[in-house]
């Protein structure tokens, strides 16, 4: 049948069509450049910044040899930074907040010692590199700019550090065995969170009544939300991992990891289902989109049959749950809606400083431009609630890092001939795109495990981007 079809005129139609077009995208202006790196780098290294830094690391450097820590710390576990550094990566969405942001202050620590103690360490290079330092830098000032200094200190200063920790896990990893580490361990306790969550929607989970509708949605008794206290929390991260545990599937040889990978993410995609986060599920559509157009510009005729066949194989509660997306009947929608009406009217005020982070600061100000009396402890968007947090900066400096990020990554999609990398850095581009898309639902960065996440997985494309120069071991 596969070979009727391959021999068909139609499918030599669209195959033929979709070449052209192809061609048209690659070889544009707009395209070629996007796809060349530039001279980033060049201009990094012969930038004042560049030399002041090289000259306060020299400094750096002699005060480790001056106090001996090179010697005192030669062979500690703390010049390990990979493990450090991974720790806090593949834990976030299992182990408590406090815990996560020590583990994270553990993974920076332990590069900075590195750092001192070993004078021939080069800092990796990525393009997206000054712009994280820079929205570092704003959210630093937003903090002490806040109308209320105290209420947005721990909020700014835990943003702080899970942004600075990418930084951290960028130079943490230096072979393509501890990227096939990394891969593994984040399939793996994506895997056993999921497990957990599907566990919950078999025996029963304590839900807030908040997060379904029972006039639109009584069939629905239960959204799961496994180790993350929220449904749509859960998908954010879900969407993160699902793509490396597809590439996974694609990527590895052998049989016995090729069944791990395809269980792990079977268990994802039914985690993700009985989250019933309408968001989530728009995410994943698009992540999907992305990972199999770039892997076969063919699969736009399997995504489209696939939608259609969906559509007639998919239980009625999820085609409901799914198709309510922009229905003002739905409490959850018409809520969301007034708050987007409210931020965006307060931001009118405060839009070059915004009001400062967290919901201390949101609950001063929001309240008086409130629309329909809505009370929320965010802005429910997350472009909104880092504009609302650091001002007109904040959210051009994050755009700024999502652009470079995909830019560094797409060159070197553009460039690699090894298939195992291509698959990963498809991975990369199509969770860190889904995420993105359930974030103009919802403020993705509210639970912090999952900001550390997001920011992990923006160093891990910028690491997967070299994987290529990379020593095996």
């Amino acid at each position: 049948m596969q070979e009727v079809f391959r021999n068909s005129l139609l499918y030599r139609v669209f195959s033929a069509v979709f070449a052209w077009f192809s061609r048209q995208w690659r070889e544009s202006p707009v395209i070629r450049w996007f796809l060349t790196p530039g001279l980033g780098r060049a201009m990094t290294e012969s930038s004042v910044f560049s030399r002041i830094s090289g000259a306060l690391r020299r400094k750096y450097c002699a005060l480790f040899s001056v106090l001996q820590l090179d010697r005192i710390t030669e062979n500690s576990i703390f010049r390990i930074p990979f493990l450090w550094n991974l720790l806090p990566f593949a834990l976030a969405p299992i182990l408590p907040t406090a815990a996560v942001i020590v583990l994270a202050v553990a993974g920076i620590f332990s590069i900075l010692l590195c750092f001192g103690t070993e004078p021939d360490r080069k800092a990796v290079y990525s393009p997206a590199n000054k712009f994280i330092v820079l929205y570092v830098i704003v959210y630093i000032v937003a903090v002490f700019a806040s109308v209320t200094i105290s209420g947005s200190l721990y909020g700014g200063m835990v943003t702080v550090l899970f942004v600075l920790y990418s930084l951290a896990l960028m130079n943490s990893v230096s072979t393509r065995r501890q990227i096939n580490i990394v891969i593994w361990t984040i399939v793996l306790c994506g895997a056993l969170v999921s497990a957990y969550g599907i566990y919950q929607y078999v025996f029963g989970a304590n839900g807030a009544a908040a997060w379904i509708d029972d006039d639109m949605f009584s069939d629905i008794s239960t959204r799961v939300y496994s180790t993350l206290q929220n449904p749509n929390v859960l998908a954010e991260y879900l969407l993160l991992v699902i793509p490396f545990g597809v590439a996974g599937v694609l990527a590895e040889k052998g049989v016995l990891p090729k069944i791990i990978f395809l269980g792990c993410t079977a268990a994802m995609c039914l985690c993700m289902v009985l989250t019933f986060s309408r968001g989530g599920w728009l995410g994943l559509i698009f992540a999907a989109a992305v990972f199999f157009i770039i892997l076969d510009r063919r699969f736009i005729l399997v995504g489209l049959a696939a939608l259609v066949a969906l559509y007639f194989l998919l239980p009625d509660t999820i085609i409901n749950r799914f198709t309510s997306i922009g229905n003002m009947a739905d409490t959850s929608t018409s809520y969301r809606f007034s708050i987007w009406m409210g931020s965006i009217s307060m931001l009118r005020d405060y839009w070059f400083c915004g009001i400062g982070p967290g919901t201390e600061a949101f609950n001063m100000i929001y309240p008086s431009y409130s629309y329909n009396s809505a009370v929320a402890q965010h802005s429910h968007n997350l472009y909104l609630q880092i504009t609302c947090d650091s001002g007109v900066c904040g959210i051009l400096l994050f755009l700024l890092i999502i652009f470079h990020s995909f830019k560094n990554v797409c060159s070197a999609l553009s460039k690699t001939g090894d298939r195992k990398t291509r698959l990963y850095l498809n991975a990369s581009l199509s969770g860190i795109v889904g995420f993105l898309v359930q974030s103009m639902t919802d403020y993705s960065f509210y639970n912090y495990r999952v900001m550390l996440m997001f920011w992990a997985f923006i160093a891990f494309g910028a690491i997967l981007a070299r994987r290529d120069s990379l020593p095996e071991v």
